[in-house]
């Protein structure tokens, strides 16, 4: 069992209880009263889905503006360091 837990890389270790924590915010925060405040089936489908959209959109743009800064970096290093 130690030897398996030394091949699990340190970014695995802060990521997955990040997205955990995560997908659990957004279940408690936006799923759950969007599927509560419905009492038609189609009404909670619709919200169910509309919320997952939004939940879509926002890990799309937090995966661009990931990439964005990872392609920047040397610019955006030199613009904060003055250089």
């Amino acid at each position: 069992m130690t030897y398996a837990l030394a091949k699990i890389n340190e970014a695995y270790v802060v990521f997955i209880p990040a997205a955990v924590i995560c997908l659990a915010a957004f279940v408690g925060l936006i799923l759950a009263p969007a599927l509560s405040s419905h009492g038609r089936i189609w009404e909670k489908a619709a919200a169910g889905f509309l919320s997952v959209f939004v939940l879509a959109a926002l890990v799309i743009v937090g995966v661009i503006a990931g990439l964005v800064i990872v392609y920047y970096y040397t610019d955006i290093s030199n613009f904060i360091n003055g250089n």
